[in-house]
């Protein structure tokens, strides 16, 4: 069985450090890699007919836009000989990923940690923290 791998990609530094590890990993593993970037997306209530279309068409727009985002990395990737597929999907980060993991039976997500500090960290949290705590598969945070 083919293993996949997830990686949490918004194009930071952290990202790609986090890409790279799960680039060992799948070619280690034979493993092919799944790039997911999630574009955060509250739902609003109470909105007219034309309001809604008009944020249908933004969605669309922001969608186009982060496939062209994250398709350089994919194509970088595959010249590598590796298997790689892309997604952006809309929502909260955390859960999409645990989606996506359950998907397609991942055995692993990748995701960077981002440089905040201490305090904020622990205040706010981060989604490499709440994918540790929820996560249907091993997580691993990337420096």
């Amino acid at each position: 069985m083919v293993k996949t791998f997830i990686v949490g990609f918004d194009g930071t530094d952290s990202c790609r450090r986090a890409m790279d590890f799960a680039v060992e990993c799948a070619r280690q593993q034979n493993g092919t890699l799944h790039l997911v970037h999630v574009l955060e997306w509250s739902p609003y209530s109470f909105l007219t007919t034309e309001e809604l279309n008009e944020r249908h068409a933004r969605r669309q727009e922001e969608v186009a836009r982060a496939e062209k985002f994250i398709e350089p990395a994919c194509e970088a990737l595959r010249k590598t000989g590796l298997e790689v597929t892309s997604e952006v999907r809309y929502g909260h980060s955390v859960e999409i990923m645990c989606e996506i993991a359950k998907e397609k039976e991942a055995a692993q997500i990748f995701v960077g940690r981002r440089g905040r500090t201490k305090l904020a960290a622990r205040l706010i949290g981060s989604v490499g923290m709440s994918l540790v705590q929820v996560s249907p598969v091993p997580v691993t945070v990337v420096p």
